[in-house]
């Protein structure tokens, strides 16, 4: 089922808007805000065995946790920082979870001096396929499996799948010029 029919079948209107503003306005968009890329990685990481309602819901709590994923300021986290985000019930609370995000920020530092941004480095790889990109960030990140780069990915218009055809969301996104159309 497609997350556009998801959204059709939900019962709760509250439910509903939650998902529906994510899926109109973000979900399978270009971003080319090397923060709010780690900010979606960061929140796909977090999903992993979890509704992504869930996150959804937490994202205000994530952002304040985070700095606004300012990824100099998470990449300098220290080990009260440490404690402090898995003592914040406002977010997901996982050591594992908690430490990708502090050492990817890391990862992504150092690949901006590589390549100039985060942004850049994911445009140096394109195109992949599905595997071979979760082949590189199993390599290049730490939490990264096939669902949470695949999700990552079509989020952020590298792969194509966020939208069905026939959903008004897809029109909007062909206009902007999506990653995976340029092969």
């Amino acid at each position: 089922m497609s997350y556009c029919t998801a959204i059709e079948t939900m019962q709760s209107e509250e439910k509903k808007a939650l998902h529906k503003n994510y899926h109109d306005n973000y979900y399978g968009f270009p971003l080319h805000d090397d923060n709010e890329l780690f900010c979606r990685l960061v929140m796909e990481i977090n999903q992993a065995g979890l509704s992504w309602e869930t996150i959804l819901k937490k994202e205000a709590s994530f952002r304040e946790a985070y700095s606004n994923f300012d990824i100099k300021k998470v990449a300098n986290y220290t080990e009260k920082d440490r404690e402090r985000l898995l003592a914040n019930a406002g977010i997901i609370r996982n050591r594992l979870k908690v430490n990708a995000a502090i050492e990817n920020a890391k990862t992504i530092l150092t690949l901006q001096e590589e390549f100039g941004s985060f942004e850049k480095w994911l445009e140096h790889h394109h195109p992949k396929t599905k595997e071979d990109w979760v082949k590189l960030f199993k390599k290049t990140f730490r939490f990264t499996g096939g669902e949470i780069v695949n999700e990552f990915l079509m989020s952020i218009s590298y792969l194509h799948g966020a939208h069905s055809e026939s959903c008004p969301v897809y029109k909007q996104i062909l206009r902007e010029k999506p990653m995976w159309m340029k092969k």
